[in-house]
């Protein structure tokens, strides 16, 4: 399928896609005119990636662990590759600090506010 009919199929733009080639995430065929052909399995990759992304995880580290993503009967999951476990969790950390700012700038808030 050419890219027009993946980013149709996915729902993610073609300039995503592209992007996605551009980092290494999707590696597409080309036919003799130099057209793009993706397949089945790009469905699948793809669909990977934006779980990825919404879990918050960047394309550089999306590339360095893509791996370690196994696609099964229950969804996907990541299979703890070494290294993995520690950019997780220093991304959890991350979340937790933005978490505490925003309850600290809600306190705040609420000071003023009352």
């Amino acid at each position: 399928m050419l890219i027009s009919e993946l980013a149709e199929v996915t729902g993610v733009s073609a300039r995503a896609l592209r992007h996605y080639e551009d980092r290494g995430l999707l590696v597409p065929a080309r036919n003799s005119s130099g057209y793009r052909e993706y397949s089945e399995a790009d469905v699948t990759r793809v669909a990977q990636i934006r779980t990825m992304i919404a879990a918050g995880l960047g394309t550089a580290t999306i590339q360095r662990y893509f791996d370690c993503v196994r696609t099964g009967d229950h969804g996907m999951s990541l299979e703890m590759c070494p290294n993995l476990r520690a950019e997780l969790d220093a991304l959890a950390g991350r979340l937790q600090a933005q978490q505490a700012e925003l309850r600290e700038t809600r306190r705040r808030l609420s000071e003023l506010a009352s």
